[in-house]
């Protein structure tokens, strides 16, 4: 029987519901996902590690889970909140349904809230802390404790999804490719072997030297969940893969982030980030409007780059925020969306052959 849960943000919004998948009590950062698809693939997004996730479409759970969809081997946000969950999925897909994907993994979900005034208020208010909780019903009580839990701003969450230790995903492939792992999707992987790309998967913390050891034709910079400023290894280690001048480097999401701080940028937190498959991003090379997938809540400062050596070649059409540059004269380029869907349009796969001919230059 679904017990009664509570949703409590810390300016002291309060959403009641019931709770679906395991209950207790879970901290994290509320942030809406626009996709009316795609569940799944949100739930298994590294990248949502230390979030509340709002799904903004009504009814979720319809087509089911199945292992085939899964963007990595875990379910990494703190909590799942939906307006209607749908118990009996209709898909031949399908090998189970939602709340026993997130019960297996001990993840909370809250349902029968308006997540419409959820996602008006996030828009307004900007994303913040929150708790949903089937423990402690005292809403005064939870405040303070959203109050007191860990805010984004300064936590490196790379460390909580990166792999453990190095592994080969293709071993056939004309060219090797390192992929550095930040919070890697499946998806990007799929779409590297796609190009004719043999890969080497290494923890976060893989030093530049050790990268070199493996001998790789290119370096892919993954996604990943947090506050890139605080991944300072990661931006000491892509500074001096920059020095060495001659590898081409492929930077997705956290990745473009990471790539902008070493190459002496800022990034900073926006409002309630991009979250979803519908983000409109223009290429200023060619003019051609993409429709993307994001996942970040934060950016890039494009006034902190130097633009006598980094062309900006992408903006977001929604806010006018960096969507993509390159060096003009290393061979490197980057993208905050996702070219690699997973799910969502395709429109930006064409990346990750512009990544092989960039290798096949050098």
């Amino acid at each position: 029987m679904a017990q009664k849960a509570i949703l409590v943000l810390e300016d002291g919004r309060i959403f009641e519901g019931t709770s679906f998948g395991m209950p207790g009590e879970h901290y994290g950062e509320v942030v809406f996902n626009t996709g009316m698809t795609g569940y799944q693939e949100v739930l298994t997004d590294p990248s949502y590690e230390g979030q509340i996730v709002v799904m903004t479409y009504p009814l979720i759970g319809n087509y089911g889970i199945n292992e085939k969809d899964s963007e990595s081997r875990s379910i990494w946000l703190e909590g799942f909140v939906v307006n209607e969950l749908c118990r009996k999925p209709s898909n031949w897909r399908s090998e189970k349904d939602l709340e026993s994907f997130l019960k297996e993994y001990s993840i909370m979900g809250i349902e029968g809230i308006d997540t419409r005034a959820l996602t008006k208020h996030i828009r307004e208010a900007g994303s913040m802390r929150a708790v949903i909780s089937t423990i402690d019903q005292d809403t005064q009580s939870l405040i303070e404790k959203v109050k007191a839990s860990p805010d984004l701003i300064g936590r490196d969450l790379v460390r909580e999804v990166t792999c453990e230790k190095p592994y080969v995903m293709a071993e056939r492939g004309a060219l090797h490719v390192v992929v550095l792992d930040y919070g890697l999707k499946y998806s990007i992987l799929e779409q590297l072997i796609n190009v004719g790309c043999r890969i080497t998967v290494v923890p976060a913390d893989t030093t530049a030297s050790e990268v070199m050891k493996l001998r790789p034709d290119g370096v892919l910079l993954s996604n990943g969940p947090g506050d890139p400023a605080a991944v300072t290894y990661a931006v000491d280690t892509i500074r001096k893969l920059l020095d060495i001048g001659t590898l081409p480097i492929f930077g997705i999401c956290l990745g473009h982030q990471l790539i902008g701080l070493a190459l002496g940028g800022n990034t900073y937190k926006l409002k309630f980030g991009h979250h979803g498959e519908n983000h409109p991003v223009k290429d200023l090379a060619t003019g051609k409007i993409d429709i993307t997938v994001q996942n970040h809540g934060f950016c890039v400062d494009i006034d902190s780059l130097d633009k006598e050596t980094i062309e900006i070649t992408h903006m977001n059409l929604n806010d006018n925020t960096l969507e993509g540059m390159r060096h003009r004269e290393l061979p490197l380029f980057s993208v905050q969306f996702h070219p690699e869907a997973g799910p969502g349009p395709h429109d930006a796969r064409h990346l990750f052959g512009r990544f092989v001919e960039l290798i096949k230059k050098k």
